[in-house]
């Protein structure tokens, strides 16, 4: 076959292979760096930098060397460095780990854009493509305008499937290695076949990926702290188990956080899945010990509150939890022991599910935020209006929301918005943990109406925290009345990033 005949196939494939792999790196970082707005940003700005940079270089080679081997021996390479990023990324990218556990902004930052600069040359080179194939196919200058519109038509169906395919089958299926060696393959063999007389040059450049893909070091992210059990990448997340004494503990993403804790040895953590059990006792002052029978938990995880709320109350609660990620639900189940039968899953966004949801709860439990980052959109007026429309009358609702030693800047915003939607706010600090827990209530309420219904506790599990969220939590009334985020405008993220940057700088 002539190379010639091959052009728009290999259009159609660079197309794939620029959005697959602009899908790959953002899986590769995200073990490291999370997912937030700002990493993606910096991704897909970067991308469209080196993008332009080659269909510059894409035309003018074209016009200086019209020669389809040429354009194929561009898209090889391009392969070639493609299937080395995985090892190439790894050493740089447990130097990043090392920099968030030394609080470097310097080692982060670096490491970050180490890592991106590895795409540069492939999406570069894959820019070369479509101005070059243009020019290679171009005949007759009345029909350019249909040549062209040819060209950008398949790479961009091309990059329709490269943005299908990674999504739905290869990352969740395979994971961000296998992800990327395919598209590598994929493009190195049709530019092999165009390349048919220095075919032994570029099928031993084939075997040298896939050497390097499978035989140097490319190995799990070690945790920080424990022996790592499970690990897998899913739809929404990297997911990490991870086993610490006898604890059990789920991490996301750039684990950073942890999401969940199972210990046979005890319900409670002394973290902030505690407090969410005493929730249903902020309320004007009762007889009798106020028992929740139905509850919510947006942001299932591995199920720790469930566990807590069934161990206190046992067959007096139903417990939904709704969760996003369905492979965050199979690990809850395996590793976490949440299949208790007072626990119904329902895999769904947490927003959209209050959205289309009829049943009304005693206390909805709020902790899907992917720390340090939350979804802007769980937090927002509209969103906790949504949230009290599904509370029972003198529900309450609590969200956890994390900080510093001394900034609470994130715990002001979230108590502020909730402030215009709930009847009153109140705050419990966690000891051993940087997380401030806030109760919304639908009556109006005050700090002896609280402590009153904490002191009626007689569950023990119960008791005892709420023996610590009045003696160590600092449980006190909100004093924020500060901006309320909006559907229109939640600028949550760039006020963690003020916050992780405070800290930062702090310690240094």
């Amino acid at each position: 076959m002539q190379p010639r005949h091959l052009l728009l196939p290999l259009v159609f494939v660079s197309g794939m292979v620029s959005l697959g792999l602009e899908f790959g790196a953002s899986r590769l970082l995200a073990p490291y760096f999370g997912t937030s707005l700002p990493v993606w940003g910096i991704l897909i700005g970067l991308i469209l930098i080196y993008l332009s940079a080659g269909y510059v270089i894409g035309g003018r080679l074209a016009d200086r060397f019209p020669r389809a081997e040429l354009l194929f021996q561009l898209t090889a390479w391009a392969g070639v460095w493609i299937g080395l990023i995985p090892p190439a990324a790894y050493p740089i990218l447990l130097k990043s780990q090392q920099g968030f556990a030394q609080i470097s902004i310097g080692l982060v930052a670096g490491t970050l854009a180490a890592v991106v600069l590895l795409f540069a040359v492939p999406v570069t080179l894959l820019g070369c493509v479509s101005p070059f194939a243009i020019r290679l196919l171009l005949r007759d200058v009345s029909h350019g305008g249909n040549t062209a519109g040819a060209v950008y038509a398949l790479s961009t169906v091309g990059s329709i499937i490269g943005t299908f395919l990674p999504v739905f089958v290869l990352i969740p299926d395979f994971g961000t290695r296998v992800t990327l060696v395919a598209f590598s393959l994929v493009l190195l063999l049709i530019s092999v076949v165009g390349l048919w007389r220095n075919r032994r040059i570029f099928a031993l450049l084939l075997a040298v990926v896939l050497a390097a893909t499978f035989f140097l070091p490319y190995g799990p992210k070690p945790p920080e702290v424990g022996r790592l059990v499970y690990e897998r990448d899913s739809a929404y997340n990297f997911i990490q188990v991870v086993q610490v004494g006898t604890r059990t503990e789920l991490l996301l993403n750039e684990g950073q956080a942890v999401h969940s804790i199972y210990d046979p040895n005890s319900p409670l953590t002394g973290g902030p899945w505690d407090y969410f059990l005493i929730a249903n006792y902020f309320r004007p002052a009762q007889r009798t010990e106020p028992v929740p029978h139905q509850v919510a938990i947006l942001g299932l995880a591995g199920g720790t509150e469930v566990r807590q709320y069934v161990a206190a109350y046992s067959h007096q609660v139903q417990i939904t939890g709704v969760e996003i990620d369905p492979a965050v639900v199979q690990v809850a189940k395996r590793y976490f022991h949440a299949d208790e039968p007072e626990l119904h899953t329902v895999v769904a966004d947490a927003r959209y599910w209050l959205a289309t949801t009829r049943e009304r709860y005693d206390v909805i439990c709020l902790d899907a935020y992917q720390a340090p980052y939350i979804p802007w959109y769980m937090a927002t007026e509209q969103f906790f209006q949504l949230v009290r429309q599904h509370l029972r009358p003198g529900g309450v609702a609590v969200l956890n929301a994390g900080r510093t030693a001394t900034n609470y800047a994130l715990v002001a915003a979230m108590a502020s918005t909730m402030r215009s939607v709930f009847d009153d706010i109140y705050l419990v600090d966690t000891p051993d943990y940087a997380n401030t827990l806030i109760y919304g209530t639908t009556e109006p309420t005050t700090m002896g109406d609280i402590i009153h219904n904490l002191e009626l506790a007689r569950e023990p599990l119960v008791e005892e925290v709420a023996a610590s969220a009045i003696y160590q939590g600092n449980l006190r009334r909100s004093p924020y009345h500060g901006q309320v985020y909006t559907d229109d405008l939640a600028p949550v993220e760039n006020l963690i990033d003020q916050i992780i940057f405070s800290y930062a700088t702090a310690r240094h």
